[in-house]
């Protein structure tokens, strides 16, 4: 059989057996149908196939459900993604029909899904390699503190964050972070995770910035809101309320008693609760003892003049040592109100800040938020103590007390605690020509008289030569009494005697 005739006998077989399929046209049209279907699932199927775990990919949000939104990722494909990765930290979402996203692929296992940020130990060195290409956020977990910085594992591999870079907020202590799952971004991958560096502060201050504008718009004078300690210094903490926008809580607005370290109040990384004193420009002056009850509204409920109680010194000044009464009252013993030493500025050194003393109340100003107090005599009263009381210093009284200083014009003698007496030169009874202070040595003890005293008690006027004066006089007066007395005797002797006589002669 020649070539041609065989190509003629295999075209007729081909043509009858075409024609014996006819009949059963309808079923062939079926298998037409289940093909197209076929295809459909092939092509979808092949759709999914073309991406892979770990790719980050494009594409456009087309619905949003309850749990999921759909993502039209082109060439007829979707994929789904979790409806939490669309929302921000109020739990609102933000996307919207029709907004192109980014994401990471992280299943294809009937039907692609989607992440926007990778979870913690689901992730593989390729696909943190995608995710740092494209600046996706993933968790990470800090598993110990190293040398300046943190070990954080991320997805099985071992990523390093520096210090500087764990927190907005700088902590004393850096073991407050390990143990702890945070969101970092990615800073540099390479070599397979060799290089892994992370950052976690520079995706708060993203979010920082997108929540200032509505943050200070809401802080205003006597508003009272809450915030964290960001850093504690000398002169006060810095307080971030919130989109990095931060006020000052200075040391003097902590509390109302006076307080030398504020790091005893607050620490960082704290959440507390302040009031907004002033906003002037980017500056902002908190408060905190505004939020508690003022001390020196109760004070002359509490205190009395003369009163006398314990208190501690808590600093001492050239004109004083103040006294802590209760926290946040505080009292002044003036420098002149100590006995004198023969020192200048001698008093000071016998204070003993944060010792306690007894303290008598010598006056009273609650407009001004002053307290005058005076140091009592260790082992004394005011019943017993050998200080004289104010009511005691009145004209005529003898009393003893201490040189405080001296002047051109006289000595000044302390007499009680915030009583000074002056001697003038006059008074002293010493010629012009000595010298006063070998006369009277400072902080020695000096016997005066009081010849006078103002109304008010502050001006008092003493006298050294009045008591010698005065001790003459009463030795004149006791002289001529025991003359007159003598003589009365030796009169009414003789003539007793010669009474007794002219009775006898009788």
């Amino acid at each position: 059989m020649s070539e041609n005739e065989h190509e003629i006998e295999t075209e007729n077989e081909i043509e009858t057996q075409n024609a014996l399929e006819i009949p059963n046209a309808i079923e062939v049209q079926d298998d037409a149908d289940t093909g197209e279907d076929f295809a459909a699932m092939f092509e979808a199927s092949y759709q999914t196939k073309r991406f892979q775990n770990g790719q980050v990919i494009e594409g456009v949000i087309v619905s949003i459900g309850a749990d999921a939104a759909l993502v039209d990722v082109g060439a007829k494909g979707e994929a789904t993604i979790d409806i939490n990765e669309l929302k921000n930290h109020d739990g609102v979402v933000e996307a919207k029909v029709g907004d192109r996203i980014q994401a990471t692929v992280v299943s294809t296992m009937g039907g692609l899904k989607l992440s926007r940020k990778l979870q913690r130990g689901a992730a593989s060195a390729q696909q943190i390699e995608d995710a740092s290409r494209a600046g996706l956020p993933v968790d990470g977990k800090v598993e110990k503190a190293v040398k300046a910085g943190y070990e954080v594992r991320i997805a099985g591999l071992r990523a390093f964050c520096p210090q500087s870079q764990i927190d907005i907020i700088r902590d004393t202590d850096p073991n407050v972070h390990v143990g702890r799952v945070y969101t970092f971004k990615i800073v540099e991958f390479k070599e397979g995770g060799q290089k892994f560096v992370v950052s976690r502060r520079s995706l708060q201050e993203d979010e920082q910035k997108l929540r200032a504008v509505e943050v200070r718009a809401s802080i205003q004078p006597e508003a009272i809101v809450t915030g964290r300690v960001v850093s504690v210094r000398d002169f006060g903490a810095f307080i971030d309320l919130g989109g990095g926008v931060q006020g000052l809580l200075h040391v003097s607005e902590m509390g109302w008693s006076r307080i030398s370290d504020a790091g005893a109040i607050v620490k960082p990384g704290e959440e507390i609760t302040v009031k907004v004193l002033r906003v002037e420009d980017d500056k902002i002056a908190l408060g905190l003892k505004q939020l508690m009850a003022d001390p020196w509204s109760m004070v002359l409920a509490n205190y009395k003049v003369g009163q006398v109680l314990t208190g501690r010194f808590t600093r001492v000044a050239e004109f004083g040592a103040f006294v802590e009464l209760e926290s946040g009252i505080e009292g002044l013993a003036h420098a002149s109100t100590f006995a004198p030493t023969g020192r200048p500025g001698g008093w000071a050194k016998s204070v003993a800040v944060g010792t306690t003393a007894a303290f008598e109340i010598l006056s009273i100003d609650p407009d001004k938020k002053r307290i005058g107090v005076a140091l009592v005599a260790e082992g004394t009263s005011r019943a017993d103590s050998a200080a004289p009381s104010r009511s005691a210093i009145v004209p005529g009284a003898k009393l003893k007390g201490k040189v405080e200083r001296h002047e051109k014009f006289g000595v000044f003698v302390f007499l009680a605690p915030g009583v000074t007496g002056l001697v003038p030169s006059s008074e002293t009874g010493v010629a012009r020509d000595m010298d006063m202070l070998k006369a009277f040595p400072l902080g020695s003890e000096l016997e005066v008289l009081v010849q006078e005293v103002d109304a008010a008690g502050r001006r008092i006027r003493l006298t050294v030569k009045g008591i010698a004066e005065a001790a003459e006089a009463a030795e004149v007066r006791d002289y001529a009494q025991r003359e007159g007395a003598a003589q009365a005797q030796s009169f009414g002797g003789s003539m007793a005697d010669k009474l007794r006589g002219a009775l006898t002669r009788k």
